[in-house]
């Protein structure tokens, strides 16, 4: 390589060179020679290139040369054709700046480099971060990250990535959100700290040093900013095409808000401090945008809004400040002020000061001496000067006001490590610990340069002293320096001038213009200036320069509580020491202080490069980059590292990489680490170039590419010796083949002529037969032509005479039918003249014949024996006909009868029912309920009438619309026919298409994923707030004095997992069912009703704020009731009142439990027998009287029942009330005799009192009868009710009966009248089919009713069973509880009087240590020969019998307690998979069993008929199967990221490090930051998983939920996660690593996944959608194997990779690397070849995999085979106090 315009310029030698040559002929990259002068005059030997192998290395002290070009040109090749950004150099990483924004700080990022070794992943900001971090937990240590650089390289970014790091890793533990904080603080300061600059459009214009805090659990819990070095000088001066401050054109920008009209601001053109510049606008910046975000952070961090615009106020003030017009006198030393300038006038406004004040102070200034004090006038340039120095001394208060209000507002009191954001030192301990022998390297000391500028009497010490000097000069500091600094190195004087001075610093030389340093040095602020702002009017202004005079020059970045601080004593006024101190002096200060804070903290380095000036994208200027590289050290620290041994290979490494050099003796020989000595001992005969450590091989500078050289070379001699064999091989078989070919080839030639030959004599032979044929035809026709001539002139001469011959004949043949037809005629008119004649003669005779008959017959017809044969049949019909008649009057007759007797019963009933009425009249003395009676008696009657009228009108409506009904009904039939049919044809269609599914279903089953997935999500942030509530708790209880920020309660889940579930009312049937359940089970097709959950939600929570408003309105009613009884005379102060009715009360119902069993035993039995008469019964009519006859019976027994039993309980409680009376009769006498009188003008409310029988008598006898009288007119006003209810009931169902009578004998006569008027045949016939009508319509009738019956009888057998069973239970737990104590139960011990159903039964008392033996105190492996699940199918059995014995309290508790307890079980074993296991699989089988017995049809269709007998009979538990299932959901991703914990530190290792192919991964030299250095391989690191051990994992994962009987769906769901996770970490891994992305890795790759395939085939999972997770990290391993070359290979891999994105596929191509000589790298125009293609495709834009993605997960119901009957409880449980039921 050789020095040039472009820096480097890279050559080949086309010449051997030999030591001596004085020239080296070279040919460079564009094919032209050069001729390179080398000697000891002229240039040294150039540098040597690095081999191809580690172009665009990581890391650059993985060179094998270490020099200047080397480091140039492999940052080149990574930024230009790679576009990597960063690259390391030892412990410095290197960021180019891209301007452009690139995806590489996403979230996914983040989460891939958390965690990881720095050497690990590719170089990222973000591994500087982690490192950092990682070493703060690790070693307790404060860090720092220094990032440095040019204006414009990319600092401010890089710290601002760097903090979003640490605040999305170390997240605050509690809701106070520092970390949000401090990415707030950022707009903040880039508005009042950074500037536009010619190189950088927002370049930071101060030091700034921030401190972030961290917890013990390294959270952040605070942060601290300090700055150094503001650029006051900018405030008051620009450069060109520079701009002052943001927040100036911000608020300049904003001026037009109503808020800043007060600040009297205009365009940033008009103020002389913001136009210096000239440019006020940056490209694509909304200034106006920007002050939004300002205060927006503002406002975050806790700066009030009054606050704010007193910043903004003096910010403007500053800018009117710059715009006061100063004139200066005649005399010119001194100037003035206009009265009216408004600058000025603005100025005192915004401040608040005297503006009289201010305008006299800024033209003059107070001399102060000893004896005097005394006024002088400033020139003009003096007051400029001071005016200009007043504004930045204001500017710079205000910054430090705001850097100090951000600091309270990130501050914390807690305990903290400090996060703050050398070579050699490492470089030694690197040796040290591999004992290498170590020699001091000789490095460059900058210290001489720094003493040069801040020793005593350097620079800045001799600036002071000039300042300090009355008459001092820029002049005569330069000749100071000049005469005291001549002599050092650092320091040159320029030859051409007598005003500048050149400073040799470590990069370069530069050349410092000695003009204003002494002005700008001082800084001055006159103290009379500073005296009116601290007068102010308002506060802060007046609070920032009193903080200012009392806490030092950086008060802003010291931890005062208080902003005001003033000294309590009044204090001697001296000198303002702190307007004194000049520039050079507090940057001094600033720079120590800063030292001493780095060097007490680890420093991790970032060097930002500036690739060139014009900020455009991915365009590198080597001439800018080598400047920075030198400037920043990098250059130095790769000199350094050159100077040492750079280069490092563990021994496995080396062996694999160089074994081609070694002999097969050396291979014969078992370790490995003596191989590689004897190796390298033979290959390198320096000792010196080479050293051996523990673990590590150490080499020189250029010993990795010697051996790189050697490896080619025996490389190149194999493939010589291979080509050399296989060309003589390809030789041979050319030859072979050519002679092979010749001899076939003369073969085919001689069979070609021959059959040529043979082929000629055929067609000779062929010509002649072709001439002969042809003369024949050609004669043959000749003589057919003739004859047919010949025959047509003969057959038309013979036509001719035939015809001739038929003519005379046709004639002859007319003549002869002419004679026939004349002939004829003559004949017939002869025979018809005596034809008429003959008739004429026969009518004549018989008309006289008939003549006489007549007379005879008229002669016989008046004759008597005639009339007699006629009149017979006609009496026999006379006789039917009479007989009818007689019959049908009889039927009438009898209907009559019927029709009197119901009249006289009616009659007879209402008579009853009158006397009933005056018997009640004259029991009851006040009438008027009667009176009632009778009115709605009347009512009723009216009502009758009324109901007469419009039943006849229902009845033509009703037939009308029966009518229309028939026909609607029979067009509905016809058209469900048709739909059937249809739906048919629909469904063998379906049927046909088999597996092809639509793509609505598919868009419906991604919605159901979604929902699903949204549903989880839920549940899994509602189970992380749950820890993050309890945590919190416990925090809270450790650190009560904890003065941070508090969690608001109200915030907090109102349900924590040890608290119980809300209420569910478990008697009820609720509407929610198990709906998400419901869907996965009835499938796709009603995916679409999961909102139908949300809508049940809905209404069954308005029902039960219904119910919860009806139950309060209830219960204000029986207060109100209580107290209006309370206030009423009669029965305020009664307590025998309240004693009686408790009596009646508790004496009824006793009464009542007894009657109802013994009338529920008689009802059944009376039903039963009455089913059993009318299914031996066929007359309709007798058994509906028989039934009818026995329900009377039964009503009329029980009313007398009723009437019994309240004299009874009458009679009972007056006994009691009587005994109670006499033992209680002092005190009621005592109660009696303090009544007050009444009082006589309260004479109309004396009936009212007319009840306060205390006050009436003396012994109390009368309010004894006056109790017992109430109470018979209470009972008597019951049975009045009661009876009256049962008339008017009864007379409902005579009125009725009426109707139907009336109807019938309607329909009746209309048939009389039809019959009379139908002919007898008619008659019989309808009757007949009259009576077949009826007859069919009372069977169907019979028919109905049997079935009723039926059904009514199997339902009452059943509630009988079921009241049996609970007497029996009843008896049978009285007997246990009163024998309790002494009873002692053992599990195996059954009941021989009946079976087991399937049901356990415990005390309530016995609950808490059935959940304890059950889940507290449960392990797996208790449980190992046992029924899988067995604790859920016990729990169950536990609830069967609390719903069996109807105890919704029991089953509430049980369920309640044993969710809490599984979910504390759990959080108790959060890290522990066999645990997890265990419960998924219990909590889901519970849940199936309450599905599975629930009663619910569509959960039985599975079931024996024992197991459904089994279902619940009471309660439905359909929203504690929802909390299951959220429980269940919750269970399954805790498993899940339990197994993803487990198997992290494993994928990458298994999947991309271990050899599964022996010997084919290729090894390349490793730099400083190589992987074997960040791991401990002998202490059995991540190192050593092998692909066997994470198949062996995932093999106990199965295992283990295999045998705790968990469901093969949710198997197969883990199973799939798990590969998710394995594909998206290995993919992660892959697209951040460089050295892994190689042909061989691809190969290892590919295999590691087909053993995993056919793990998953083994466990017979292939199925369960696994491998489909792993789609792209297989097309990323095909890809890395696939050719990558020409457009076709292009075309290919876009065909390939469907499941990788278009970012992915460019990002492994350039992380491709080549193992060896053989293979090439992907070129540029290659990777554009890809993009181009694939730039239409439709992704998602992320570069990395989201490894926190879960699938939804899907919970299938599969019921249980098992019976409950046929479980047994071991004994080793210790149920025994569990009894089977």
């Amino acid at each position: 390589s050789s020095l040039s315009e472009d820096v480097w310029k890279s050559a080949e030698i086309i010449k051997d060179y030999k030591e001596g040559d004085p020239v080296l002929n070279l040919k460079l990259e564009d094919e032209t020679t050069l001729e390179y002068s080398i000697g000891p005059k002229d240039n040294p030997l150039p540098f040597l290139r690095n081999p191809d192998i580690l172009v665009g290395e990581n890391d650059l002290t993985a060179l094998s040369y270490l020099h200047e070009p080397a480091v140039l040109h492999n940052l080149k090749v990574r930024f230009l054709e790679s576009n990597h950004i960063y690259t390391y150099c030892g412990i410095v990483l290197v960021a180019i700046n891209p301007y452009e924004q690139l995806q590489i700080y996403g979230e996914e990022v983040i989460n891939a480099y958390t965690g990881q070794n720095m050497g690990d992943m590719d170089p990222h900001i973000f591994a500087v971060a982690e490192e950092a971090y990682k070493q703060m937990a690790r070693d307790e240590k404060n860090q720092s990250i220094i990032v440095s650089g040019e204006s414009g390289a990319g600092k401010t970014v890089s710290a601002k990535y760097a903090m979003r790091f640490f605040a999305t890793v170390g997240g605050s533990a509690n809701d106070t959100n520092v970390e949000e904080k401090v990415l707030a603080s950022s707009p903040i300061m880039e508005a009042i700290g950074n500037a536009k600059t010619t190189r950088n459009d927002n370049s930071s214009r101060f030091g700034k040093y921030i401190q972030i805090g961290f917890d013990r659990r390294y959270y952040i819990i605070g942060a601290n900013m300090r700055t150094y070095l503001l650029e006051k000088s900018r405030v008051v001066f620009q450069a060109e095409d520079e701009r002052n401050y943001h927040i100036f054109y911000q608020l300049c920008a904003s001026s037009s808000l109503s808020e800043f009209k007060d600040l009297s601001l205009t365009s940033a053109e008009d103020f002389t401090y913001t136009s210096l510049g000239e440019n006020i606008f940056i490209e694509g910046v909304n200034d106006a945008e920007d002050l939004v975000k300002t205060r927006e952070a503002l406002t975050m961090l806790g700066v009030k809004e009054i606050h704010q615009m007193s910043i903004f106020k003096i910010i403007a003030s500053i800018l009117h400040l710059g715009n006061v017009g100063i004139m200066s006198e005649r005399d010119g030393e001194s100037c003035h002020i206009n009265r009216d300038d408004t600058h000025l006038h603005n100025f005192c406004r915004l401040l608040g000061i005297e503006q009289e004040q201010m305008e006299h102070w800024l033209c003059r200034r107070k001399l102060v001496t000893t004896s005097e004090t005394y006024v002088k006038n400033m020139s003009h340039a003096q007051a400029v000067n001071a005016r200009d120095a007043l504004a930045k001394h204001i500017y710079a208060h205000l910054f430090d006001w705001i850097v100090e209000h951000i600091n309270k507002a990130l501050h914390t009191s807690t305990k903290q490590h400090s996060f703050i954001g050398h070579v050699f030192k490492l470089e030694q301990e690197e040796y040290m610990k591999e004992q290498i022998p170590w020699t001091l390297i000789d490095f460059y000391d900058n210290q001489p340069c720094i003493d040069l500028i801040e020793a005593k009497l350097g620079i800045l010490d001799l600036l002071d002293e000039e300042c300090k000097v009355p008459k001092g000069t820029d002049q005569n500091w330069a000749q100071k320096l000049y005469s005291k600094h001549s002599n050092s190195g650092h320091f040159e004087k320029p030859r051409m001038s007598n005003r500048s001075f050149i400073v040799v610093h470590f990069a370069d030389k530069v050349e410092y213009q000695c003009d204003g340093f002494l002005e700008k040095n001082r800084d001055t602020v006159y103290e009379e200036q500073i005296n009116i702002l601290k007068a102010s009017q308002f506060q802060l202004v007046a609070d920032l320069f009193h903080d200012g005079k009392d806490s030092g020059p950086l008060s802003a970045t010291s931890k005062s509580s208080k902003i005001n601080v003033r000294p309590a004593k009044p204090v001697p006024k001296g000198h303002n020491r702190e307007h004194r101190k000049s520039v050079g002096t507090q940057f001094r200060n600033s720079l120590h202080l800063l030292m001493e804070t780095l060097n007490a903290t680890t420093p991790h380095y970032v060097r930002c490069i500036k690739p060139n000036d014009y900020k455009e994208s991915f365009v590198f200027d080597s001439r800018r980059a080598v400047q920075q590289l030198r400037a920043c050290g990098v250059l130095e620290t790769i000199r350094i590292s050159a100077a040492g041994y750079p280069s490092r290979w563990t021994y496995p490494d080396f062996f694999s990489r160089y074994r081609v050099l070694m002999t097969r003796k050396d291979m014969t020989i078992g370790d490995k680490k003596q191989v590689c000595k004897n190796l390298l001992e033979t290959l390198i005969k320096d000792p010196d170039k080479f050293q051996f450590g523990k673990t590590k091989i150490f080499f020189r500078a250029g010993q990795v590419a010697y051996l790189e050289k050697l490896r080619a070379d025996k490389f190149r001699f194999a493939c010589i010796k291979i080509q050399k064999t296989v060309r003589g091989w390809l030789q041979r078989v050319r030859y072979r083949k050519i002679r092979k070919s010749a001899i076939t080839l003369q073969r085919y030639g001689r069979g070609y002529l021959a059959r040529r030959y043979a082929e000629m004599l055929r067609l000779t032979r062929a010509a002649l037969i072709c001439q002969k044929q042809y003369r024949m035809v050609r004669v043959r026709q000749e003589y057919l032509r003739i004859r047919r001539a010949v025959i047509t002139i003969q057959a038309f001469a013979r036509g001719m005479f035939i015809r001739r011959l038929y003519q005379e004949f046709l004639l002859h043949h007319k003549a002869m039918i002419i004679q026939k037809t004349v002939r004829g005629w003559l004949v017939r008119k002869k025979y018809l003249h005596a034809r008429n004649a003959a008739i004429v003669i026969q009518c004549f005779y018989r008309r006289v014949r008939a003549k006489r008959q007549l007379k005879q017959l008229k002669i016989a017809a008046r004759s008597a024996e005639h009339f007699k044969n006629l009149n017979v049949g006609m009496e026999n019909k006379i006789v039917q006909l009479q007989k009818k008649m007689d019959n049908q009057s009889k039927e009438h007759k009898t209907q009559n009868e019927q029709l009197n007797v119901t009249n006289t019963a009616l009659g007879s009933e209402v008579t009853k029912l009158q006397k009933e009425l005056e018997t009640l009249r004259i029991r009851q003395t006040a009438g008027t309920q009667v009176t009632s009676l009778q009115e709605e008696l009347e009512k009723l009657r009216v009502e009758l009438q009324e109901a007469h009228a419009q039943r006849k009108q229902i009845e033509e409506e009703f037939s009308n619309e029966k009518q229309g009904l028939e026909q609607v009904r029979k067009d509905r039939v016809e058209e469900l026919e048709k739909e059937n049919t249809l739906l048919k044809k629909e469904k063998e269609e379906v049927n046909r298409q088999g597996s092809d599914a639509s793509p609505k279903e598919t868009r419906l089953q991604v919605e159901l994923d979604e929902e699903r997935q949204r549903y989880q999500n839920l549940v899994k942030e509602y189970s992380r707030l749950e820890q993050r509530y309890e945590n919190l708790q416990e925090d809270l209880s450790s650190m009560k004095f904890h003065p941070g920020h508090r969690r608001n309660p109200s915030n907090q889940s109102s349900l924590g997992s040890d608290s119980n579930y809300t209420s569910i009312s478990i008697s009820e049937v609720g509407d929610t069912d198990d709906t998400i359940q419901q869907v996965e089970e009835m499938g796709i097709e009603k995916a679409a009703m999961d909102l139908s959950v949300f809508m049940k939600l809905q209404k069954r929570v308005r029902e039960l704020e219904q119910e919860r408003k009806r139950l309060q309105t209830n219960l204000e009613k029986v207060e109100e009731l209580s107290k209006r009884k309370g206030n009423e005379p009669k029965s305020s102060t009664s307590e025998e009142d309240i004693n009686a009715d408790l009596a009646y009360n508790s004496l009824k119902r006793q009464e009542l439990e007894t009657e109802n069993k013994k009338l529920k035993n008689d009802l059944n039995e009376l039903r039963k027998a009455v089913a059993d008469r009318a299914s031996e019964n066929n007359s309709s009519n007798e058994l509906q009287e028989g039934y009818n006859l026995l329900l009377n019976q039964l009503k009329a027994a029980n009313e007398e029942l009723d009437v019994r039993k309240e004299e009874v309980l009458m009679l009972k409680t007056q006994i009691v009330n009587s005994t109670r009376q006499s033992e209680n009769i002092n005190h009621i006498v005592k109660w009696t005799n303090n009544k007050k009188p009444v009082d006589t003008v309260d004479a109309p409310d004396l009936k009212n009192k007319a009840q306060d029988w205390g006050y009436l008598n003396e012994d109390g006898e009368l309010g004894l009868a006056y109790q017992g009288l109430k109470q018979v007119a209470r009972l008597l006003e019951a049975q009045l009710q009661t009876k009256s209810r049962q008339h008017k009931d009864e007379l409902e169902a005579l009125h009725t009966q009426i109707e139907l009578l009336k109807d019938s004998l309607e329909k009746k006569q209309e048939m009389l009248d039809h019959f009379s008027t139908l002919s007898p045949e008619a008659l019989v016939e309808f009757s007949v089919q009259q009576e077949i009508t009826r007859l069919t319509n009372e069977n169907l009738d019979l028919k109905e009713l049997v079935e009723k019956l039926e059904k009514n009888e199997k339902k009452l057998k059943k509630q009988l069973r079921i009241y049996m069973k609970k007497v029996q239970e009843l008896e049978v737990s009285q007997a246990t509880r009163s024998s309790r104590p002494e009873l002692t139960r053992q599990v195996t011990v059954q009941r021989k009087d009946k079976d087991f159903e399937g049901m356990l039964e415990y005390y309530k008392e016995d609950e808490a240590l059935l959940v304890k033996s059950l889940i507290t105190d449960m392990k797996p492996n208790v449980l190992s020969a046992t029924v899988p699940c067995l604790p859920a199918y016990i729990l169950f059995m536990c609830i069967r019998h609390a719903d069996y014995i109807n105890d919704d309290q029991k089953v509430h508790s049980l369920l309640t307690t044993t969710i809490n307890a599984i979910k504390k079980v759990l959080k108790r074993n959060s890290d522990d998979f066999e645990m997890t296991s265990f419960w998924l699989a219990n909590t889901s089988r519970l849940l199936h069993c309450l599905k599975q017995y629930s009663g619910d049809e569509a959960f039985m269709m599975q079931n024996i008929a024992k197991q459904n007998e089994h279902c619940l009979k009471n309660f439905d538990l359909a929203e504690y199967r929802q909390v299951l299932s959220d429980l269940s959901i919750q269970i399954y991703q805790q498993l899940v990221r339990i197994a993803e914990g487990i198997m992290q530190p494993m994928i990458v290792s298994a999947m991309l490090e271990s050899e599964s192919i022996p010997s084919l991964a290729g090894v390349k030299p490793m730099g400083y930051r190589n992987r074997s250095s960040s791991l401990d391989c002998e202490s059995g690191g991540p190192a050593g998983y092998t692909l066997q051990a994470l198949v062996k994992q995932l093999g106990q994962f199965y295992t283990i939920m295999a045998d705790h009987g968990l469901d093969p769906e949710i198997s197969q769901q883990v199973v799939r996660q798990l590969f998710y996770s394995i594909n998206a970490v290995t993919l992660n891994n892959l697209l951040l690593r460089k050295d892994v992305c190689s042909w061989s890795t691809g190969m290892q790759l590919r295999y590691n996944i087909s053993q995993l395939e056919e793990w998953l085939r083994g466990k017979n999972l292939h199925q369960s959608g696994a491998v489909a997770t792993m789609e792209p990290v297989i097309q990323a391993a095909q890809l890395l194997q696939v050719k990558k070359k020409t457009s076709q290979d292009a075309e290919a891999i876009c065909s390939l990779c469907t499941a990788l994105s278009l970012q992915q596929i460019v990002k492994i191509l350039n992380l491709y690397t080549p193992l060896n000589e053989f293979e090439e790298r992907v070129t540029v125009s290659f990777i554009r070849d890809i993009q181009n293609r694939l730039q239409d495709r439709i992704e998602n834009n992320q570069l990395l995999v989201d490894t926190k993605y879960t699938f939804p997960v899907l919970f299938p119901y599969t019921p249980s085979v098992l019976s409950l009957e046929s479980i047994h409880i071991p004994a080793s449980l210790s149920l025994d106090f569990l009894t089977r039921v």
